[in-house]
Parts: C-alpha cells; sequence; structure tokens
C-alpha cells in the first residue's frame, strides 16, 4: 500500500470538514453545517434508532461514507437543476477515485445507500436529519424552512422518523 496515497485520501476526506451543505447556504443559514456534520448527524440518528433488523454496523459504515463524493462534486441539491442520473453518475466516479487506495474497499457501502434495508434505513435517517436540521435552524435563527421539512416528509414512510420529522413545535434548545 502506497501510504503517500493514503495519506491523500485521508486528507482529502477531512475536508468534508469545510464543505457546507448548499440548501442551507441557500436559505441564508448563518454557520451552516458542513457536509462532515450531516454524515456525523445521519450516523447518530441511525445508531439511536437502528431497529432491531437492520444491521446496525453496516448502517453505520453507509452513514458515514453516503456523502463522501461531494468532496469533488459538490453538494449538489435538486434546486442545482442537474439531472439525478447525471448526479449518481458524478458521484458514482467521484466515490470510486475516492476508494482508490484506501486498506478497505468502501464501495459497498455507497452501492448499499438506498438499495439495501440498512441503505434505505440510513437514507430515511439521512432525510430525518434534513428535517430536523430546519427545525433547530427555523427555532434559532428565525427562518422558514419548511420546504425542507416537507421534502422530507415526501419520502418517509409512516412511523417514527415521519414521526420526528413532522416535529409539532420546534425543538427546545
Amino acid at each position: 500500500m502506497r501510504t503517500d496515497l493514503l495519506r491523500a485520501r485521508l486528507l482529502e476526506a477531512l475536508t468534508l470538514k469545510e464543505l457546507p451543505r448548499a440548501g442551507w447556504v441557500r436559505e441564508g443559514v448563518q454557520q451552516p453545517e458542513s457536509v462532515a456534520a450531516h454524515s456525523w448527524g445521519v450516523a447518530w440518528l441511525v445508531l439511536v434508532l437502528c431497529p432491531k433488523h437492520i444491521n446496525r454496523e453496516q448502517a453505520l459504515c453507509i452513514a458515514i461514507v453516503h456523502d463522501l463524493a461531494e468532496l469533488r462534486v459538490g453538494d449538489i441539491t435538486p434546486h442545482d437543476g442537474v439531472d439525478p442520473q447525471d448526479k449518481a453518475a458524478r458521484e458514482l466516479a467521484a466515490f470510486s477515485a475516492l476508494n482508490t487506495g484506501l486498506p478497505v474497499d468502501l464501495m459497498p457501502f455507497t452501492q448499499a445507500y438506498g438499495n439495501t434495508p440498512e441503505g434505505r434505513f440510513v437514507k430515511a435517517c439521512d432525510k430525518l436529519d434534513m428535517a430536523l436540521q430546519a427545525q433547530r435552524y427555523g427555532a434559532i435563527q428565525g427562518l422558514a424552512l419548511q420546504e425542507f421539512i416537507d421534502s422530507a416528509l415526501a419520502k418517509l414512510e409512516p412511523g417514527l422518523l415521519r414521526e420526528l420529522a413532522a416535529g409539532a413545535s420546534p425543538p427546545e434548545l
């Protein structure tokens, strides 16, 4: 294994800490979360809310890497007008390149996102994280971010995650 390539990949992954979430920037959120903070939020939700029939370890791995490709392609949102198939192709190419030189193959985790029971659960937690963050920013900064909550609700099945995303009132902070 080439340590120079491994070091480069490890350092590049750390830049997720500096990449702000594009949707929050577009809406004028002050000090918006980074993509890395979002990924942590999704992993936190997976850890805490994982049902017994879901492999928690697999789901956590998927949550950690689910937005890694954004290092290279950026945080593409529906407002950017990028065709979903084009976005997926860009992200797959970026992830494949980022996977090179690592001592572990991360490709199965990115391929599982949305496509396995664990991947679908992580995708649901991704939507829940967005809704909860919208509630938080709305409460703290007085912003109208209902579109993010509505977007999450449109993709969440009835049950606990949907109830949490709907949030009857702003959370106490």
